[in-house]
């Protein structure tokens, strides 16, 4: 199935069973959301960008998270999951940074009204990661009051964490930085390696590669156990954890791995399927 034609599928699927709430519970979340919504910081947009509206459907989904794919092209960093999608009007900042900003400040300097957890932005380099996360460096200075910054040794909070992942050619000169406003996606090797928080606060990783489990039958007492070694030795550093390639479509396979996954504390649970991930994370607050 093409890309674009399983994401409708997905959104579909996944309004069906957001209706499918029962009505006291729909009546007492829609009661909260005339307030201020809480929002759901587990939740990560992965490939955020290929909704019809990108960042504002996450936002209005309540997600703590979504990521954006860019390419270096010229002195222009463009939002597409495929070199033949690029197209010169979908920069990072007319998607992502322009729009953060005004909502930051229609907001008093928070993403969501009356929340103050920072908005995460995964920014994943598709293009040679060095000279692609210095034009990133470069456009993230222009909003300086928008991003957690790291300066000499201290990590400054902002409304928005900036994550860079994709090409790890950007390590280099991100370690380089006494000053940056950008932190470092690392992988489960990273996991207790020298690297701090204050460099690599998200470690992330393929799913199929480290667990068998797709969510049918029982989860596996001896992946669990690693599910849990992960996500403990990760926090006991200041470190998220996030795993990608996870089952995405509706259904109880998919509702058991992300309940094994909210039950081991992971922090962010990666979805292209933004009402359904929504739904399911406030059935289980409620539960």
């Amino acid at each position: 199935m093409a890309l674009t034609t399983r994401r409708r599928a997905l959104t579909t699927l996944g309004a069906a069973l957001a209706g499918s709430v029962a009505l006291p519970a729909a009546q007492a979340l829609a009661g909260e959301r005339k307030h201020h919504p809480r929002p759901l910081w587990r939740a990560h947009a992965h490939n955020d960008y290929e909704h019809p509206r990108p960042l504002l459907d996450a936002l209005d989904h309540r997600f703590g998270s979504v990521e954006a794919d860019v390419f270096l092209v010229g002195d222009q960093l463009l939002v597409a999951h495929d070199p033949e999608d690029l197209d010169p009007s979908r920069t990072l900042e007319s998607l992502y940074l322009d729009p953060l900003a005004a909502r930051v400040r229609a907001h008093r300097g928070s993403v969501y009204r009356g929340h103050r957890g920072p908005f995460q932005l995964l920014v994943d380099l598709k293009t040679e990661g060095s000279s692609t996360y210095l034009a990133l460096d470069r456009r993230l200075r222009r909003y300086r009051h928008l991003f957690t910054t790291y300066a000499h040794g201290r990590v400054l909070p902002g409304p928005v964490t900036a994550v860079v992942s994709g090409d790890r050619a950007a390590r280099a000169p991100m370690e380089a930085q006494r000053v940056r406003r950008a932190f470092y996606d690392g992988r489960l090797a990273d996991l207790g390696g020298p690297a701090p928080a204050s460099f690599v606060p998200l470690i992330s990783d393929n799913w199929t590669l480290h667990f068998t489990w797709r969510g049918a039958g029982a989860f596996p007492d001896a992946e669990r156990r690693k599910l849990r070694d992960i996500v403990g030795t990760a926090h006991a550093r200041g470190q998220k954890v996030r795993f990608w390639a996870t089952p995405d479509l509706p259904g109880p396979a998919r509702d058991a791995l992300w309940g094994e996954l909210v039950a081991a504390d992971v922090d962010h649970l990666n979805t292209d399927d933004l009402a359904g991930l929504e739904s399911f994370l406030d059935a289980h607050r409620r539960a």
